[in-house]
């Protein structure tokens, strides 16, 4: 598998995360004394980054960082802000609605990345000799 398939499958990892996290600041808008949570993602992103440096020799380090023990790739933060937007709380609908819109178009966007890939590899397969 590339190593973009395997970036664009952490992708989909993270936006699955970060959906569960703006339904959960939705759902508990009117929940006094709850903290919106958002989930760090730029480690993440950062450390495959840096990890797609091309080796040249088996003594280098692995060309992808991607966890695979089962624990979380992500770290859900707490937003700790005094400031009270709700009124009860400091979930803003207007902003896990954006939230929601922009987590939507990049989950579409990798989805519809992974399937051209997995596309292209049916029609070599097939030897429809597009490719």
């Amino acid at each position: 598998m590339s190593n973009s398939v395997k970036l664009l499958h952490n992708l989909l990892d993270y936006c699955s995360e970060k959906n569960k996290v703006i339904s959960k600041n939705i759902a508990n808008i009117g929940t006094e004394k709850y903290n919106r949570e958002d989930i760090v993602f730029n480690d993440l992103l950062n450390d495959n980054v840096n990890s797609l440096v091309k080796t040249s020799n088996s003594k280098h380090l692995s060309s992808l960082n991607i966890q695979e023990n089962g624990s979380s790739k992500f770290k859900v933060v707490e937003d700790s802000s005094e400031e009270s937007i709700s009124g009860a709380n400091n979930v803003s609908i207007e902003r896990e609605m954006a939230e929601l819109a922009e987590n939507t178009l990049r989950f579409r966007f990798a989805s519809k990345k992974v399937g051209d890939y997995y596309r292209q590899i049916q029609n070599v397969i097939k030897g429809s000799g597009r490719a």
